[in-house]
This record gives C-alpha cells, sequence and structure tokens, in this order.
C-alpha cells in the first residue's frame, strides 16, 4: 500500500483513544481525538462525560515516513484504517468541520449514528485471529458485541466478535453442509 501525507485514521484498541492520543503527541506527532460530551445516568445520579466521538479511532496528520512509523509503534495503537489496499484518509476540511462540530458550544449531544448488523447478515471479519472469515450474525448483544455463526468448516461455530472487527455486508455464500 501506498504511504501518503496527510490526516489518517488510526485503529486503536477499544476504550485506550486518550492514551494513544497522549502518547502521539509526547511524540510531536500531530494528533485529534474528537470528544463528545454523553449524559450518562445511574439510578443515583446523572453525570455528564467524555466521551469519544468515534471509538477506537484517532486521526493522525502524517507528514513524513518517519511519522508514519512511528504512529505503528504507539502502545495500543493497532494498525491504519485502510479501504481496498489504500490507506484511509480524511480530507483536512473534514478534519476542520468535525472540530468545529465538537468543539462550538452550539452543538450540544453529538452522536455518530452506528448501523447494526441485522440477524441474518452474512459478514466477514477484517480483524484479529479471524481475519478473512466470513459469518453470520445470530444474535446482537450491543452496539460492541456481536454473536456471529462461522459456517465456512462446515461446522456451526459461535463466537462474539467487537463490531470494529466486521465489514459490510458480503455477497459470498457460504458452504453448505
Amino acid at each position: 500500500m501506498e504511504r501518503k501525507e496527510g490526516w489518517h485514521v488510526l485503529y486503536v484498541k477499544y476504550r485506550h483513544e486518550s492514551k494513544v492520543y497522549k502518547e502521539l503527541t509526547e511524540k510531536n506527532i500531530e494528533a485529534f481525538l474528537p470528544m463528545a460530551v454523553s449524559i450518562r445516568k445511574w439510578s443515583d445520579r446523572t453525570k455528564k462525560i467524555q466521551i469519544p466521538l468515534f471509538p477506537s479511532y484517532v486521526f493522525v496528520h502524517i507528514k513524513s515516513n518517519r511519522d508514519f512509523h512511528d504512529v505503528l509503534t504507539v502502545d495500543s495503537g493497532c494498525s491504519y484504517l485502510s479501504f481496498g489496499g489504500e490507506y484511509g484518509t480524511v480530507s483536512p476540511k473534514e478534519i476542520q468541520q468535525i472540530k468545529f462540530l465538537v468543539e462550538g458550544e452550539d452543538f450540544i449531544d453529538v452522536q455518530i449514528g452506528r448501523v447494526l448488523p441485522q440477524i441474518g447478515d452474512k459478514l466477514k471479519i477484517e480483524y484479529g485471529e479471524l481475519s478473512g472469515l466470513e459469518c453470520e450474525v445470530f444474535r446482537i448483544d450491543n452496539q460492541h458485541r456481536i454473536s456471529v455463526r462461522l459456517s465456512s468448516l462446515r461446522q456451526d461455530i459461535s463466537a462474539i466478535v467487537p463490531l470494529s472487527y466486521l465489514s459490510s455486508k458480503t455477497e459470498n455464500t457460504f458452504a453448505k453442509a
């Protein structure tokens, strides 16, 4: 894959976004972690907390090959987001718009919509030890835990997989017993 200068998306371990952001800035690498205020309610209290607008993503501005490689040495940083053999990039204009959105006082309760897969959807696992396997969704626990059935080995094996590991719907058919 060809490395390009500009804003890239670094995929990081879940709930390690702030740690990665801090380490990147300590290495003098320009990074951006959009945070949103979320209101959490418990039975005895309500609290406003800061959460990443894009879970598991930190935006990094790559200016050289050295920056590109230094980013990958950060603890809890997994990989660059890529699409079809090319590293995903974000335009400076989009970064600026996201900054206006999360830093502006006119906007409250900023959220991103996440389209959850539906039961029966056929997906492909893109990350981790099961990378490349096709699966079928049979239960949705929440937006981070999806139960899938792996049928490629003509066995009915189920696993709970993070949503971020799954690709969009695939047209491939499963091996039929």
